[in-house]
Parts: C-alpha cells; sequence; structure tokens
C-alpha cells in the first residue's frame, strides 16, 4: 500500500501569508495535501509529477463570475469553467439571478435554486458555488432558506438596476426584473436585504463570519443624468465615452451609501464589488475608517486593471463599472500594492460576437452589450503586471486565493498545506505568450485583451490532487464539484 496516492516534485511552493518561496515536493492523499517536505520519497506514491522547478500557486478562486447569463446554464459551465481551468482557476463562485437574461425566469428561489443545481451537476471542469442576488420582495425570507439548504452564504446587489437595464437607461425595471406590480428594487430593498442578512447571523452564528452581502456599487440616477449628457454632446466616443456616462463619482456615492447601510443594519460583512477608479478606491478606504467595525472587503478585476479607456478593443471592453482611463487604473494598482485591495478576480460574462455589439453599427457603444470574459488571464495577468510592480508571488496568492476562500466559507481551499484541498497551478513565470481568443476554451470568440503579451503562464492545473490541465490539454472529464459553503 502506497503512502500517498501522488508526489508533485520539485516545486516552488508559493504560500500566502508566507515570505519567499521554497523548493518543495508535495504529497497528495485522498485529494488533499498530506505532506509538504524538501524530499518525500517517489516509491511513496502511487504516481509521480515532476514539476521542474516550477511555480507552484494554490489554485484560483475566481470570486466573481457569472454562468449562463448570455448563453444556457448548462453550455456555458462546461466551456467557461474549461476556460478557467487553463487560467489557473480551481474553484469558481458564480452570481445568479432572476428576471432578465440567466434563467429569464422570476420566482422563489425555493424552485430556481434547484434547477440552477440541477443545470451545474456534471458540467463543471473546477469546483463551483452560487451568490445569489435577492431581486423580489419574497426573496427575503429565502435567504435563511438558501443558506441552510444549499450552503448559499454570500448575496448580491445591484445597486443601479433601481432604475438603469444591465446595458443601458431603463424605464421598465418591473419587467427586466420580472417584479410584480407593488415590488421595488430600491436603496429600501437594499437595506432589507442587509437586516435579512443580519437575522442570518444572528440565528445561525455558526454561519455569521461566512454570511456576507456583496454590492455593485453604481447609482441609477447618476448613469441616467450623464448618459443623456454625454450623448447629446456627442463629444466623446467609445470607452471613453461610456466611462464619462457612468462617472466616477457614482461608484463613490453609492459605496457611501451601501457603507451606511451595512452600519445601520449592523451587516458586518460587506463587499465592495469591482471597484474601478480611483474615486471608488478613495470612497470605499474612506467608509472603513468611518465604520471599523464593518468587515469590508474590496474587490478588483483582472479587467480593471489590465485595460484603460485608450485600449484599442473598444465596445468588445464594454463592462459595468466601465473600464477607465490610464490614471484611474494605476491608482488602482497602487491600492493593490498599498493592501486596500482584498482580492482580485476576472468578472467572467460570456458574451459572444454575435450579441455583443449590433450588427448594424458594430461601433456603437451605446448599442454593444455589457460584459465579457477574462477568467483565463487571471493569474498571468496578475503576475505579469504585478511583478513589474513590485508585487510578492506570496501577495499575489493571498488576492486570488487566500482571501476569496477565507471570505467566502471555502476553508479547505486557498494554501498548499497539510489538509488544504490539492488545488495546485504550476506556472512558468517566465515564459511569455501573446493573448489571442483563438487559444481559448472559452466561447466568446473575441477578447479585449486580444494581442497583450503577458509573462507568466499556467503550464498545469490540478484540482483535488487530479490533473485536469496540462499544457494546452483538459485531462479526463468535468469532475468539479459543488461547493456548499462553508465548506471544510
Amino acid at each position: 500500500m502506497k503512502t500517498f496516492d501522488l508526489v508533485i516534485k520539485n516545486a516552488r511552493v508559493v504560500r500566502p501569508r508566507d515570505s519567499g518561496v521554497d523548493c518543495l515536493d508535495i504529497a497528495v492523499k485522498d485529494g488533499k495535501v498530506a505532506r509538504l517536505a524538501p524530499e518525500i520519497r517517489a516509491e511513496d506514491a502511487g504516481e509521480v509529477f515532476d514539476a521542474k522547478k516550477l511555480l507552484a500557486f494554490p489554485g484560483c478562486v475566481d470570486a466573481h463570475m457569472h454562468v449562463g447569463i448570455y448563453r444556457p446554464l448548462a453550455e456555458d459551465a462546461a466551456s467557461e469553467s474549461k476556460a478557467a481551468a487553463m487560467g489557473g482557476v480551481t474553484s469558481s463562485l458564480n452570481y445568479i439571478r432572476t428576471g432578465a437574461y440567466y434563467l429569464n425566469r422570476g420566482g422563489p428561489y425555493r424552485e430556481v435554486m434547484p434547477e440552477v443545481l440541477r443545470l451545474s451537476e456534471g458540467r463543471f471542469w473546477v469546483d463551483y458555488g452560487y451568490h445569489v442576488a435577492p431581486i423580489e420582495s419574497r426573496h427575503l425570507s429565502e435567504m435563511e432558506y438558501l443558506a441552510l439548504e444549499h450552503g448559499v452564504t454570500s448575496f448580491k446587489i445591484f445597486m443601479f438596476y433601481g432604475g438603469y437595464g444591465l446595458h443601458g437607461k431603463s424605464a421598465s425595471q418591473n419587467e427586466f426584473l420580472m417584479l410584480g406590480p407593488d415590488d421595488r428594487y430600491d436603496i429600501a430593498h437594499f437595506e432589507f436585504v442587509m437586516r435579512s442578512a443580519r437575522l442570518i447571523m444572528d440565528r445561525h452564528p455558526e454561519l455569521a463570519d461566512h454570511v456576507s452581502v456583496s454590492l455593485h456599487c453604481e447609482l441609477a440616477d447618476i448613469l441616467n443624468a450623464y448618459t443623456t449628457l454625454v450623448e447629446r454632446e456627442g463629444k466623446l466616443a467609445g470607452l471613453r465615452a461610456y466611462s464619462a456616462a457612468r462617472p466616477p463619482h457614482s461608484e463613490g456615492l453609492a459605496v457611501w451609501i451601501a457603507s451606511y447601510l451595512a452600519n445601520e443594519t449592523d451587516c458586518m460583512n460587506i463587499n465592495l464589488l469591482h471597484l474601478s477608479s480611483r474615486k471608488a478606491v478613495e470612497a470605499a478606504w474612506t467608509m472603513q475608517q468611518v465604520f471599523p467595525h464593518i468587515r469590508f472587503r474590496r474587490e478588483a478585476t483582472v479587467g480593471h486593471l489590465l485595460l484603460d479607456t485608450d485600449c484599442r478593443c473598444a465596445v468588445h471592453a464594454k463592462v459595468n463599472p466601465p473600464i477607465r482611463p490610464r490614471a484611474d487604473v494605476e491608482a488602482l494598482w497602487q491600492a493593490v500594492l498599498d493592501r486596500k485591495i482584498d482580492w482580485i478576480v476576472s468578472d467572467h460574462a460570456c458574451c459572444s460576437a454575435e450579441q455583443k455589439w449590433a450588427k448594424g453599427d458594430p461601433d456603437n457603444i451605446w448599442l454593444a452589450k455589457s460584459g465579457f470574459g477574462g477568467t483565463e488571464y487571471l493569474l498571468s495577468g496578475v503576475l505579469s503586471e504585478g511583478a513589474k510592480r513590485g508585487l510578492s508571488y506570496n501577495r499575489m496568492a493571498e488576492l486570488l486565493s487566500w482571501n476569496p476562500a477565507r471570505r467566502f466559507g471555502l476553508l479547505s481551499k486557498g494554501d498548499i498545506a497539510p489538509g488544504f484541498d490539492a488545488d495546485i497551478v504550476l506556472v512558468d513565470p517566465h515564459e511569455t505568450f501573446v493573448v489571442h481568443a483563438a487559444d481559448s476554451e472559452s466561447r466568446q470568440g473575441y477578447s479585449p485583451f486580444e494581442g497583450q503579451e503577458l509573462t507568466g503562464r499556467v503550464k498545469s492545473t490540478f484540482l483535488r490532487g487530479a490533473l485536469i490541465y496540462h499544457n494546452g490539454n483538459f485531462i479526463g472529464a468535468a469532475r468539479g464539484r459543488y461547493l456548499r459553503r462553508p465548506s471544510k
């Protein structure tokens, strides 16, 4: 009987909360890391894999993805989780809601969530979970059910949906969100979502550290007014126009409102999603000082860190909140370096070329749909640009793995250590490659990162000790498991 199932030899192990990188062997037993040591005998393992001195990162926890937003969920889950695996992501947390897009249905989550899980089963190449957005008033009372029955402990608020659609101005929010005539998706609803989250914390203390509310911080009133202004003036086009139509102070003001509501409701765990601008980061950091007892977490995306309004990708990079000018990009990187950003994600939302832009007017930013994919470039993008700015490998592991895993109750994820899931990514930090959408497993068919040169390439991805991706090839079948949280 072999002591271990697998030994990965000659790995330069990157651990969060550590300093430096050690050359170690990694022993795996029953899908868990069993031992780390400078030398583990090959004859003690059923299988041996030579890492050849590549960096071994803990598998990335991409805590902000969307599946099924523009394509059927089951199809999207398969292709986009493959893209995740090729980028070193081993845990995917996906946002889901009722209303238009996604499943294109309203109704109680007691009916919707089982359907989501049924469509997901057997389709994901990486481990997966869901964040849920309570949209209808009746969803407020279902949040406890979601936490207890399905292990969904994180809930989302889209602050701009109150009077603004997914892609632009809208006067029919109840129709878009499939709400009844007496329902309102407004600031009061946001308050009640937080109160419901607090209620779960009080009733179930064992879940209190893992129940959180995430917010997309933009205000519809400002977006409506500035979109009208920018369109009427006609001085700007493309990504510059879209950024001006959704100005940074809309983000900042929404952050202040969200933070005040968190204090008012005593909702202790608040995630401020995809901060895109200097003003948004400053507002988020100010609110942390004003309400130091609230456990805020601040998120950035690889798209907002790699792209700016002058990039050639134009409508390909339309997203909410918008891609910003270079000064905001550098401000975001400085926030990362100053530890004011807690994790980096992809906000992956596959939107095919056929859907992304208007066929008759492909350069029109106002007609293009919002969102794009990028999970396959999450680790490489952060490694490439972060290394240039002096970001240590250990800090990258915190941002991409440890921090989101801890917040969202993935207690067996985020580190390479005994007892943790053997989610391991081998990376060549010196290999340079040029992004081409044709090389991706995503069904998007284009990429706003097209033509960018990145340094740091994922060579192999292990999920719970099983090799699922190696040198451009996928191994075996989809084996992702549903992450009921908190998970150990």
